[in-house]
């Protein structure tokens, strides 16, 4: 895969102050479980994914700056520039090689990044995942710090619903999944990393959930339509 220029390590340092405003000041959000995030070489964000903040909310959450996927769509008019300046990468949901080549990049300067694996904003737990989060962690040789996410989005809300202001949040960073499958190859280690990934993604969402009462919602608006 041809690698395009990964994008500057710079935008995710001012893009993390203004995530962190939005998660302690404008929201509630309690954080739990940094610790486990390793604190340099390549690392891997995967987080469930239900309504629009949770991007901005990975960003201000997570112990070091990090690029976000985010899907190509948002980067049009002045809510493009912000995304662009703040180093996030693009995901064309059609094909997406560009995006792997470019995270791919951030991994291999010992960078960190942030993906949703189950693509669409939904339910939120983690019974699907797509191949991109194990691709990058099979060929970045990276950890994969499964995230929960919870709180930004409630039953019968769309998936564009931005929550009101001081709404309780709760972001739990999960202890890492390592990349241990160098006896496979090919699709067939993409695929048990893939699967890997998932089970601890959705472990993790279902005890945060359960611990904090705050329940993943019950409707799922991409079957609805919405």
């Amino acid at each position: 895969m041809t690698e395009p220029a990964s994008p500057s390590p710079r935008g995710p340092v001012w893009a993390r102050q203004v995530g962190r405003f939005l998660a302690r000041v404008w929201w509630a959000t309690r954080v739990e479980g940094a610790e486990h995030v390793p604190v340099d070489g390549p690392v891997l964000f995967a987080a469930n994914h239900t309504g629009v903040i949770d991007g901005p909310l990975l960003i201000g959450t997570a112990p070091r700056p990090a690029h976000i996927l985010v899907k190509d769509e948002m980067f049009h008019g002045p809510v493009g520039a912000v995304l662009r300046g703040a180093g996030q990468i693009p995901v064309d949901r059609a094909g997406g090689r560009a995006a792997l080549a470019a995270a791919l990049g951030v991994l291999r300067r010992g960078g960190a990044v942030g993906v949703f694996p189950e693509g669409n904003r939904g339910r939120g737990d983690a019974t699907s995942a797509r191949a991109g989060v194990a691709w990058l962690a099979v060929h970045g040789h990276a950890p994969v710090v499964p995230v929960a996410i919870l709180g930004t989005r409630r039953t019968g809300e769309a998936v564009g619903h931005v929550p009101a202001p001081r709404r309780p949040l709760r972001v739990e960073f999960g202890q890492p999944v390592p990349v241990t499958w160098d006896h496979l190859t090919g699709r067939a280690g993409v695929a048990a990393a893939g699967e890997a990934i998932r089970e601890a993604l959705a472990v993790l969402v279902g005890r945060a959930a359960a611990r904090t009462g705050l329940a993943l919602p019950t409707d799922d608006p991409n079957r609805a339509g919405v």
